[in-house]
């Protein structure tokens, strides 16, 4: 498990360097501690602005001993690489970690990005499975 990283290495890296960014230049622009789906929102158009892929409301089966008990919609998969999970929250927890966790393999991904706009500094974390 990999968190709070800031530099270019490791699994897609440059791409959540480039979410992060696009996540900053959201927070500057709405300011903090809105619901999480203006900040969603917004992330989808600055996404689409630096030529990123989204997906938005991705709809994933839960099994359990082969059977679908259920379904999983993740906030956004960007590029089909890295789940990017908007919060606003006092700040990242375990349980939030966890979450992110499960998401990674529902989906299959191998990367995701907690992003917190609660606060006027963005707070995020990167996680790896």
């Amino acid at each position: 498990m990999e968190s709070k990283v800031s530099n270019q290495e490791g699994l897609h890296a440059s791409l959540t360097f480039a979410v992060v960014g696009c996540a900053m230049g959201v927070l500057n622009e709405l300011g903090h501690g809105l619901h999480e789906k203006p900040y969603e929102r917004s992330l989808v158009v600055e996404f689409g602005l630096r030529g990123l892929t989204i997906e938005q409301q991705r709809k994933f089966e839960i099994r359990y001993k082969g059977v679908v008990v259920g379904e999983f919609i993740p906030d956004l998969i960007v590029n089909g690489s890295v789940i990017v999970d908007t919060k606003v929250i006092d700040r990242i927890t375990d349980v939030e970690r966890g979450q992110i966790l499960n998401y990674l393999r529902i989906t299959r991904l191998n990367v995701g990005l907690i992003v917190n706009f609660k606060r006027p500094k963005l707070e995020w974390e990167r996680m790896i499975l």
